[in-house]
């Protein structure tokens, strides 16, 4: 069995093993990262020798930790990320290398529409019918976007939203509420099978799923990373925030995960607390430390267009995994716009939390 994962910020570990009448057999680590002395490598190879295969990363981690001998110094690897590649293995996880993947960046849609293609793309994946998918948002209209468990009353003010003609709508994944105006955000949205991430816990899975993004990021000179449970930070605070839903597959099988984000390319903030009902100790973490002002993270930290980011941040994940230019499919447009009339654009569902 083979399994790989790359240590958010570090290094690939790579980690090849035998099940054998439930016990790790054959353990070998490898991978690009650093280690001091050699032998350590020896030492968490025979740490995890003999282990029950049903052992949770966690205890396998302690087992690493336990074997290493003193003074070991790591170096874009750690007990927790080896631990993490042994269950990949077990699971038979797939790599992002292992797929064709397809982008979709196409014309400007309603908020409603936005939120009925995420369900339905991730299901067409979920069913096999269709390829893993990134797919870039254009907003046809600015929003409000909620997540599936909060309470409407408590985090929007419907008055100032009516106000500012902004649409409010409640996405199927949880996290928190996203104030959208078209031009000043990036949204994306990845439907990948759940293969993807087997073996990764659901926190686990945010930073796996996010790590192409940094390093788009990093290309275009910011330094950004990984802010448990689902932020992406950098020295001036909070510029994404992601969300992610399990979907089943119709015939009982993996499955597939939905996992979006929203980064901030500029935003009217004074506008924003007027709509959203946003604590002061809450806005400070996102690096916003007065409503009257607009904040630009990417705009200001890279000096690019919003177009000119969207294309490094595409022509990064091409680079990293192959990347294909598809389209929304006439059957899977009229899905969504069948969803988007029932579901997504109904007070019931809207409201589902008040």
């Amino acid at each position: 069995m083979h399994g790989e994962y790359k240590v958010p910020g570090g290094k690939l570990i790579v980690v090849d093993l035998d099940d054998h009448d439930g016990v790790l057999r054959n353990v070998r680590v490898a991978g690009d990262f650093f280690l001091e002395p050699d032998e350590a490598l020896l030492a968490v190879n025979r740490s995890l020798e003999g282990a029950p295969v049903s052992t949770e990363a966690a205890e396998l981690a302690l087992r690493i930790e336990a074997g290493l001998p003193e003074g070991t110094v790591m170096y874009g690897l750690t007990p927790e990320g080896v631990a993490i590649a042994v269950r990949r293995a077990l699971a038979q996880a797939t790599d992002w290398t292992d797929y064709d993947w397809q982008l979709i960046h196409e014309q400007p849609q309603s908020p409603a529409l936005h939120m009925a293609l995420d369900e339905v793309l991730t299901a067409e994946v979920a069913a096999g019918r269709r390829p893993p998918t990134l797919r870039v948002w254009e907003w046809g209209a600015p929003a409000v976007v909620i997540g599936s468990f909060q309470s409407l009353r408590n985090e929007v003010d419907a008055e100032a939203a009516q106000h500012h003609g902004m649409t409010v709508v409640r996405r199927i994944s949880g996290g928190g509420a996203m104030f959208v105006e078209p031009g000043n955000t990036i949204t994306y949205s990845l439907s990948v099978p759940a293969s993807l991430v087997s073996g990764l816990s659901f926190a686990d899975s945010y930073a796996y799923l996010d790590d192409w993004v940094l390093a788009a990021l990093d290309d275009m000179g910011i330094k950004a990373w990984y802010q448990p449970l689902n932020d992406i930070a950098t020295d001036a605070g909070k510029i994404a925030g992601a969300a992610q839903k399990r979907i089943v597959a119709p015939d009982g099988g993996p499955g597939a995960v939905l996992h979006h984000v929203t980064m901030s390319y500029d935003i009217d903030a004074e506008k924003m607390l007027q709509v959203l009902r946003i604590g002061r100790e809450k806005l400070s973490g996102k690096g916003i430390g007065s409503a009257n002002k607009r904040v630009d993270p990417l705009r200001r930290q890279t000096g690019l267009t919003r177009e000119a980011v969207i294309d490094r941040m595409i022509h990064s994940f091409r680079a990293r995994y192959g990347l294909t230019t598809g389209h929304i499919t006439g059957q899977e447009l009229q899905r969504a716009e069948e969803l988007a009339a029932a579901k997504f654009a109904s007070p019931d569902w809207t409201a589902r939390v008040p």
